[in-house]
Order: C-alpha cells, then structure tokens, then sequence
C-alpha cells in the first residue's frame, strides 16, 4: 500500500477537507498515475451530499481524472511510464460478459464497479480522482493525445463521453438538425460535438446572454425558452434534442419541437419525476430516451477525435481550498463551463 494525499468527506454534505488515502499495491495488470486534474462533475455533487441515495463515507469523489502513468505492473502492456492518461467514471468490470466484450463496460451485467463511491469484486472501496495518485487496472485507462492539455480534457472523461456517445448514436452529422438544451459543463461541450460532426445546431437556453458564446462553439442559433415564441417558431424543426440539464422539463412542449421519428435524449438528471403525454410521441413516432457514458472503446474514440478537432472544455482552474466554494457556485449556475482541480495543490 502506499498513501497519498486527497480531498475527503466525512458525511453527507459535510465540506472537503485534505487528508491521506491509502492506494493499493500494483497488480500486474494496473498502472498508477499521477493525477495533474480532476474535473468536478455535478454528480459528485449529488453524491457527496448524498441526493442520490445512500453513499459511502467518507469519500473521495472525482471521475474526470487525467495525468501521467508513474508505475506499471509486471504484465502491463498498454502503457509504459510517462504517457499521457485519463480515467472516467469506470475502473472495472467483469470483461467477459455480452456487454464487456461489446467495449460497453458501463452495462456490465456484474455490474461496473464506479471510480468512487463504489466497491470493487474484492469489496475494496473505491476512491476518486481528487487525490493525487489513482492506482487502476490498465483496461479503464485512456490514451490522452498530445493535442489536448491535460487540464481542459479531464472534464471530457465523464462530460465528454456523455454528449458524444448520444450524438453518435442518434445520427448527429450532415444534413441534421441538433437542439442542446442548456449550456452548462454538459452543454457547451454537446454544441461542440454536434457542430464537429457537421450538424446544424441550435442552442436553447433560458434566456439569451450566453448567446455569443453559444456561436464560438459552433451553434448557428441561440433561443430563449422563456420566451413563448421559442416553442412556436422551432415546431417540427430538430432531428435530435440533447437535453443537458438536471431541471424538470415540459416534455410535451420540447417534443413538439421534433420532426417526425425525432428524438430527445436525456442525459441531466433530475431528482424528481418527470411527465408527459404519450400522444407526444405517438402522433410523430417520437422518442424520448436517456443516455448513459460510454465504454471505454468509444471514450477513446472521443478524445481522439476531440484531438483531431480542436475540442476541448472550457474550464476554471481551481486550488483544493476553493473547492467547497465551487461545488456552491455549480450548484447556482455561476461557472463557466467546468471547474478543474490543480491537484499539486492538495496538501495534507
């Protein structure tokens, strides 16, 4: 075992605060990296104070991890010392299963064992990327190319594969019209994506002040759902909605929105129920689906094609003492676009 320092919470909502973790010895398949950047993800704040259900205390939250491999076991053979790697919201799975040999590990029928606030098959407890090492079986391990700085990309490991895995699914390209519900740390990259992949992209927002930042990202258009007009002008006009946002939604009003065999996918999460009304999708053969992240094949696919399209998160860099003040500040909307820890500044 070796230990290293972390951020750590000790119940449910109570603050981070800079504490040693032990890390396990490396097994001959595992790699340990030295984290430079954890990206904070909105559902490590869910998790920490505890609105998702039970949790496991105390944790370290944190699956947007990126950084350098520092160690490797005696039968790596994917990553030698000194490359460039992320890890996402996974570490393992049973890899034998339909799904594992498919590269959809999230769907693992073991179950996937999360990169925190989880257990391994061992009963091991798992924690997060804020921390500055992470010890992890090579498979769960992602080759960050050298056209992306590690800070603006580990936001792509769980923020990224979220709205690419969606937009690729559901047809995002040429000739398609793509609608982004909100522009937050979920949003702003979907508007990349879909742009890059050749869609027309649309931007509904609450109100229009992030408009000109809606067309840096390649929107062709930003409308205010606020206003009433929004929902009349754009009626049967989109292919795809992506809905990004964790606020309860009139389904039947963003459906209408819709071609015929259109589709909105949700990837925010919120709390409460949601409604409508099945002859919203009847009457246009409709889907209304969800989204979960990726496998690790296609998180890879990702980054390489964020690489090879300039794509990156627009991000604040923080210190581990501002930490408990951003978790407030994504609560309130008040960050643009993700907020990513300096982790050389936790110090126990």
């Amino acid at each position: 075992m070796s230990r290293t320092a972390a951020l750590s919470t000790a119940s449910a909502g109570a603050p981070l605060t800079a504490t040693t973790i032990e890390r396990r010895d490396l097994r001959d398949d595992d790699i340990t990296i030295d984290i430079a950047y954890a990206g904070i993800c909105h559902s490590d704040i869910h998790q920490v104070r505890e609105e998702w259900g039970s949790a496991i205390f105390p944790m370290v939250p944190g699956h947007e991890i990126a950084g350098v491999v520092s160690a490797v076991g005696d039968g790596v053979t994917r990553y030698q010392v000194g490359d460039r790697v992320g890890v996402g919201c996974m570490v393992d799975s049973c890899g034998e299963c339909e799904f594992c040999k498919d590269g959809q590990e999230q769907f693992c029928v073991k179950g996937a064992v999360m990169t925190y606030n989880g257990k391994g098959y061992d009963g091991e407890e798992t924690m997060g990327g804020y921390s500055q090492q992470v010890v992890v079986s090579e498979r769960f391990a992602v080759r960050i190319p050298d056209a992306l700085e590690l800070d603006v990309a580990a936001p792509l490991l769980c923020a990224g594969i979220t709205t690419y895995n969606p937009l690729k699914r559901w047809g995002a390209g040429p000739g398609t019209k793509v609608a982004v519900v909100g522009l937050g740390g979920l949003g702003h990259l979907g508007v990349k994506f879909a742009a890059a992949l050749g869609a027309e992209v649309t931007v509904l927002s609450q109100s229009t002040a992030k408009q000109a930042d809606s067309t840096r990202f390649g929107a062709v258009d930003h409308r205010a759902t606020k206003d009433d007009s929004t929902f009349k002008d754009l009626r049967g006009t989109f292919d795809l909605i992506l809905n990004t946002v964790s606020a309860n939604l009139p389904f039947d009003d963003y459906l209408a929105l819709l071609k015929p065999n259109g589709a909105m996918v949700n990837v925010g999460a919120p709390s409460d129920p949601s409604s409508f009304q099945a002859f919203s999708l009847i009457g246009g053969s409709k889907v209304l689906a969800g989204s979960n992240i990726g496998g690790i094949p296609q998180t890879q696919e990702m980054l390489d094609f964020a690489a090879e399209h300039g794509i990156a998160a627009e991000i604040e860099t923080i210190s581990a003492d501002q930490v408990n003040e951003a978790y407030d500040r994504v609560v309130s909307s008040d960050v643009r676009y993700r907020f990513v820890i300096d982790t050389a500044t936790i110090t126990a």
